[in-house]
């Protein structure tokens, strides 16, 4: 109990740092590259790279508008020659931030509401008997509802659908093949709200014409924002002909990253382009495709359509930023945290000097000191009393008439430190003897200028 109170006590006592200069070369050399490495760290990752003395935006406000242009045309024995432009490849057609481009296609002409067999490439529709093809049901993954007839032709079920039903394979060569000549023109719009910043990727020029005439590089023309669709394909890695049979899914990332301690001429997007579907080889999941159908009426008012089952390219463009700009707030925590990482590397130091090393108990002697004031200001020094003991009162008959001082005599052998008494010590004068010794021994040394004072001891 009694070590319980006084860890309990302890608590209460408070701690003062106290700076002793410890002559240790591998500590010193150890803690000043600690200090380089935290400036190098502040000044040059968190001020230069992160700029840490900005306040940041990450909640851009955005609006993508496309536009696409281009004409190809396509001969098939069982359509004959179409002629392809944006109204018909790009769906939707009004401009999306997400959109489809049309590059290969399976079409099946003039489908009429009535019965035909299934197509044996549907498991769900595949008969032996009639038995197999259930009245009413539909066929899973199919195009109709069963009518209860199998047809032994075909070995698949009768169905009331659309017919006749899909059935041409899928082209080895893609219809749209001259799409990768087609161009595309990104228009986009950013704004950060808390700074009140806006611009678009389009470059501010006064020249009509740049648009008309200009296309997106890298190198010459960074700020145009019309791709050409087989160049954009190429920069994901992969060759448009190949994605265009099967389709595929590609992302366009622009990315603002502007600093807007700088002028805005200096705040441009970044492109950069991806494949999406991230199966490669040959396998049931990749590829992007969907059908579609287009809805006449003859001149008896009978419905009939042509059914297309197409195959392209998804562009998806994403859009991400951030602006910073200098606030005092940011910079003095950037500051703060700093200097607090400058106190750790004084701290584990301390640790190994004191607590790690063969002379550990010695630096820590030298480091730590407990200071009682109550002790320590009523504590002798040097064989004489403290302050606060008083002097013991003499009778009057013992002191001299003129208000002489009465000192002890000291040995006539030794002085006070264990000398020879050939290096006699002055006097031995009580404390708060007052003026009166003062006067007392200005007065003799006025008089007998000559002489030492002599002392007497008494009995």
């Amino acid at each position: 109990m009694a070590g319980w109170g006084l860890f309990f006590v302890s608590l209460l006592n408070y701690k003062t740092e106290k700076y002793v200069i410890a002559e240790n070369r591998r500590i010193g050399i150890l803690f000043r590259l600690y200090q380089l490495a935290v400036l190098g760290y502040i000044i040059g990752w968190v001020f230069v790279v992160r700029k840490g003395y900005q306040e940041r935006e990450e909640a851009v406000q955005t609006s993508v508008i496309t536009k696409l242009k281009g004409v190809t045309l396509t001969n098939s024995s069982e359509t004959g020659l179409h002629l392809w432009s944006a109204e018909d490849y790009v769906i939707p057609p009004n401009g999306e931030q997400v959109f489809f481009i049309v590059t290969n296609y399976i079409e099946t002409p003039n489908q009429r509401l009535g019965f035909c067999s299934e197509s044996s490439k549907v498991p769900s529709g595949r008969c032996l008997s009639d038995d197999d093809c259930v009245e009413g049901e539909t066929v899973t993954a199919g195009h109709g509802i069963k009518t209860g007839l199998c047809i032994n032709s075909t070995g698949t079920c009768e169905i009331n659908a659309w017919c006749p039903v899909e059935y041409s394979k899928r082209p080895s060569e893609p219809l749209l093949s001259d799409a990768e000549n087609f161009t595309i023109y990104i228009k986009n719009f950013i704004r950060f709200p808390k700074f009140e910043f806006s611009k678009s990727n389009v470059l501010e020029t006064s020249d009509d014409s740049y648009l008309k005439r200009c296309s997106y590089d890298r190198e010459m023309h960074p700020y145009c924002p019309i791709f050409r669709l087989g160049d954009l394909v190429s920069w994901t890695g992969h060759d448009f002909q190949d994605m265009a049979v099967k389709g595929g899914s590609v992302g366009v990332l622009i990315e603002w990253n502007c600093d807007l301690d700088k002028d805005s001429s200096r705040c441009n997007p970044q492109y950069s382009f991806t494949r999406l579907d991230m199966n490669l080889n040959n396998s049931v999941t990749s590829g992007y495709n969907f059908r579609y159908a287009r809805y006449f009426k003859d001149q008896n008012g009978e419905t009939y359509r042509t059914l297309y089952k197409v195959y392209g390219i998804r562009f998806d463009i994403m859009i991400n930023g951030q602006a910073g700009k200098f606030n005092i707030v940011p910079t003095l925590i950037a500051i703060g945290s700093g200097v607090a990482l400058l106190g750790a590397g004084a701290f584990a130091c301390d640790m190994i000097l004191l607590y790690m090393m063969n002379t550990s108990s010695f630096y820590r002697e030298r480091k730590f000191e407990i200071i009682n004031f109550k002790k320590d200001r009523t504590k002798p020094k040097d064989g004489k009393a403290g302050h606060r003991e008083k002097r013991s009162k003499k009778p009057a008959a013992e002191k001299g008439v003129g208000n002489s001082v009465q000192v002890e005599e000291t040995d006539a052998t030794t002085t006070a430190e264990g000398q020879p008494s050939g290096e006699r010590r002055g006097p031995t004068i009580p404390r708060n003897t007052g003026q009166r010794y003062s006067a007392n021994v200005s007065t003799t040394q006025v008089a007998e200028p000559k002489h030492h004072i002599t002392f007497s001891s008494h009995c």
